[in-house]
């Protein structure tokens, strides 16, 4: 068995190279607003299959609750993930250069029945939603998560100006 944190976090960030990070960091920003706990590492599909093995097939072991899997171009990570575990799977796409995360978005979206895999936006807006929706899951299950998201939300319908200035 791979353990993963000392703290046993319920969301596990994970991306396919160290590029992808500048993206994730900004789901890492909202999970930490909302005091949720997660663990982020570097797992390629293709560059380390037997690192992705170890993490995907032992994370439900390792106190894990929801993957969030972002990855570009081929962006296999997610759906390789999702074929080994019966957590949910988050997948983020990341803006590639050739075909500006279109191919990443479809290579996600695209998965056959049975191994599901929650598709969010490219970019930004799927990395800070990915966190958004780990964080309506976890929060079946614990009140206090489900009052700090309910907050949070709240707070960002403040933010909406009735009228344009």
């Amino acid at each position: 068995m791979v353990k993963i944190k000392k703290n046993n976090p319920k969301v596990a960030i994970i991306m396919g190279s160290q590029s992808d990070w500048t993206l994730l960091k900004k789901t890492a920003f909202v999970l930490k607003s909302l005091k949720i706990d997660y663990s982020y590492d570097i797992i390629s599909a293709h560059r380390t299959p037997q690192r992705l093995y170890d993490f995907a097939s032992n994370a439900h072991l390792n106190s894990i609750k929801v993957i969030i899997a972002g990855a570009g171009g081929a962006a296999h990570l997610p759906g390789m993930v999702a074929s080994l575990t019966h957590l949910p799977v988050l997948g983020v796409p990341v803006e590639s250069k050739a075909l500006k995360g279109l191919d990443s978005l479809l290579s996600i979206a695209q998965m056959p029945f049975g191994i599901p895999v929650a598709s969010l936006a490219i970019g930004e807006s799927g990395a800070k939603n990915s966190a958004l929706l780990a964080a309506s899951i976890l929060s079946l299950n614990d009140k206090a998560l489900e009052k700090r998201l309910i907050s949070w939300r709240n707070k960002q319908t403040k933010l909406i100006a009735k009228k344009p200035k």
